[in-house]
């Protein structure tokens, strides 16, 4: 087994080209077709063959078609009605199921693709495996798989293989166990990325979190032999422009959370692992914008902890100084996230940025309400939620908005503190945290909190069961966008 004490020792750019073929490689044509349009191959026998096998072009369908002298022909991909009938999204992404099952050889992108970029980087996504923990497995994680793609030559590579392989380290990071990542292995990943881009990275760790003003954060880990942390890294273009957008993203890392005091059931713990899958999201996604080389000043700030249970943990109905000083009754310690991402929130608007991303694996009520596939988004600017769900649609990383609506926010007074930390309600339990959320953040123009699954249930074209990235791809194009229109 794997023991690396650096996570991001389980995933190298060369993982990425792994699946890649040079574009000039001898390769065989893979062509996306729609349900009722005929299919586009290289020879009459090959069009026959699909004929009479029956392949109409259903949704996640595909046929090898084979040549006169028994070699492969061609792949036919069904795109089933399109982006518009497909509840996956645009159909160039349907690409990525093909990577795990395709015979060995090299393959090519022929005909109906109409994002060429975005297919491949379907199928890197699709190619990803996590096999750290297996006897056989290999350091890349993608083992076993010995079907590659020609990287179509009009489109940018770097940036292909930066976000593929943001995209493959946070599910890393998201996949690895509790035992082999704590607070501290999360920092050593922030500071792996952090020096590949020359980003200046820093941690308040332990007992400091008290010295230097951060009690929520140190309240909800002290519990633990691990020590919690304020993780911080900053990072601005070289070359930059000197007033570039202040963009400030924060991540929720808490390694395992068996609930504390207020004990999860066992069932409820099985997958607790990813409750550190905002921090993963957020590295992931600084991770792009640094590699990519987006004119903003950057900040990450990760407040991570492990939520155990010991005679120091903190107690249900504890009243917790925040470093906004504010004062928080705690009605449930499993509401933990909310609290330590106060602590650092506090932190991010005192640089009064322009922007605030916050990534959370928050509440069951969001998976309740929108499904494990589609993230809720809360935001205060309408035009950056709009660009939000553009893009996550645009790019098969979707997201939905949901109301930050004021008349809730009573729901989480106290009669002995400023606040609770949970309303006893079982209604609008994701409107609620986020509405905790906001009461920390008001200098910060933008403000966007993300309350996401972080995980994958079964196979999807996308990737397999397990540690999901969600809606990073998604704010990087809209960071992009603003960033190249000067916003």
């Amino acid at each position: 087994m794997t023991t690396a004490s650096d996570p991001t020792a389980s995933f190298t750019l060369r993982g990425a080209l792994d699946v890649f073929a040079p574009s000039d490689a001898p390769s065989v044509p893979i062509h996306l077709v729609a349900a009722g349009c005929g299919p586009a191959t290289t020879s009459d026998l090959a069009a026959r063959w699909a004929e009479t096998t029956g392949f109409k072009g259903a949704p996640k369908s595909f046929a090898l078609l084979p040549a006169a002298d028994g070699s492969l022909d061609s792949v036919m991909l069904g795109a089933g009605g399109g982006s518009a009938g497909d509840p996956c999204g645009p159909s160039d992404l349907l690409l990525g199921q093909l990577a795990g099952v395709l015979p060995p050889g090299t393959y090519r992108l022929e005909s109906g693709f109409a994002k060429p970029e975005l297919a491949a980087l379907s199928w890197a996504l699709g190619a990803y495996r996590f096999r750290r923990y297996k006897s056989n497995g290999t350091a890349t994680g993608n083992d076993g798989l010995v079907a590659r793609l020609a990287l179509p030559a009009a489109i940018d590579r770097m940036r292909l293989l930066n976000t593929a392989e943001a995209i493959w380290l946070g599910r890393d990071l998201i996949n690895t166990p509790a035992s082999d990542l704590g607070p501290a292995d999360i920092e050593a990943a922030v500071r792996s990325i952090g020096a590949r881009h020359g980003a200046t990275v820093r941690s308040i760790v332990g007992e400091d979190l008290l010295a230097q003003n951060f009690p929520m954060i140190h309240a909800v880990g002290r519990a633990s032999p691990r020590a919690p942390r304020l993780i911080e890294l900053d990072w601005s273009k070289p070359g930059g422009r000197p007033d570039a957008p202040k963009i400030t993203l924060v991540g929720k890392g808490i390694t395992f959370d068996t609930g504390g005091l207020d004990i999860k059931p066992a069932s409820a713990m099985l997958i607790m692992k990813k409750d550190m899958g905002g921090a993963a999201v957020a590295l992931a996604t600084a991770h792009m914008i640094m590699g990519q080389g987006l004119d903003v000043r950057l900040k990450l700030l990760i407040a991570s902890a492990e939520n155990s249970i010991s005679g120091d943990a903190f107690r249900p109905g504890d009243v917790l100084q925040s470093r906004a000083g504010l004062t928080v009754e705690v009605g449930n310690t499993d509401a933990e996230g909310r609290l330590v991402l106060a602590d650092a929130l506090t932190l991010a608007d005192e640089g009064m940025p322009d922007s605030v991303f916050v990534f959370a694996t928050l509440t069951g009520a969001a998976r309740t309400a929108l499904g494990p596939d589609l993230p809720a988004l809360f935001t205060n600017d309408t035009i950056l939620a709009n660009r939000l769900q553009d893009a996550g649609e645009a790019f098969g990383d979707p997201m939905w908005r949901l109301p930050l609506w004021a008349g809730y926010d009573r729901n989480l007074d106290s009669e002995i503190a400023d606040m609770n930390n949970v309303w006893e309600s079982p209604f609008a339990g994701s409107i609620t945290a986020a509405l905790f959320l906001k009461r920390f953040v008001r200098n910060a123009k933008r403000f966007a909190h993300i309350d996401l699954y972080g995980w994958r249930p079964a196979p999807r074209p996308l990737g397999p069961k397990g540690g999901a990235v969600q809606t990073a791809r998604a704010v990087v194009e809209v960071l992009r966008a603003e960033s190249e229109a000067g916003a």
